[in-house]
């Protein structure tokens, strides 16, 4: 099984509902020894910094071509600790709930979230944000860059104002 490192980020301005980015980075060696790289990024008209931070995975999870052993690395701990603190497996068993009147914010990112990394055996890595890693930083980069840019598109999961 290919062994794949990724890095995500995601950037908002103005939360909740301002312009936002995610950024990716996935890494991985050939079977003859040379790493390859491969950057992501996608701004949003309005958005919010966690649905940036899931939308930063899920697109490179969804990126890869075939099953692998995937070290995600964010620096967003809500992301991390969904799955290691295992937030996930209780909103899954009531039903994408967390009390009786409060759904799961972005229940719909999670789920796809879900799907994209099932073919894969992933290790979910939480870095410090801003603490100098080269990776975490370009990814901050890539995410701030797609925030900040002319191309960016509606978050179908944010209503219009």
């Amino acid at each position: 099984m290919t062994k794949v490192t990724i890095y995500t980020d995601g950037a908002a301005r103005g939360n909740p509902n301002g312009p936002g980015g995610y950024g990716a980075i996935i890494e991985f060696i050939d079977s003859r020894g040379q790493l390859h790289t491969k950057e992501l990024s996608q701004g949003y008209e309005k958005t919010t910094n966690n649905r940036m931070e899931l939308m930063a995975a899920i697109a490179a999870l969804e990126a890869l071509i075939r099953p692998c052993e995937v070290f995600l690395w964010s620096d967003s701990q809500y992301l991390v600790n969904a799955f290691n603190e295992h937030w996930i497996d209780s909103w899954i068993r009531k039903k994408w709930m967390r009390s009786k009147t409060q759904p799961v914010k972005n229940a719909d990112l999670w789920q796809r979230l879900l799907k994209a990394s099932a073919p894969h055996v992933v290790s979910w890595n939480w870095v410090r944000g801003h603490s100098g890693h080269p990776q975490n930083e370009r990814c901050d980069l890539l995410a701030t860059r797609a925030a900040d840019s002319p191309g960016r598109i509606p978050d179908p999961g944010v209503p219009a104002s």
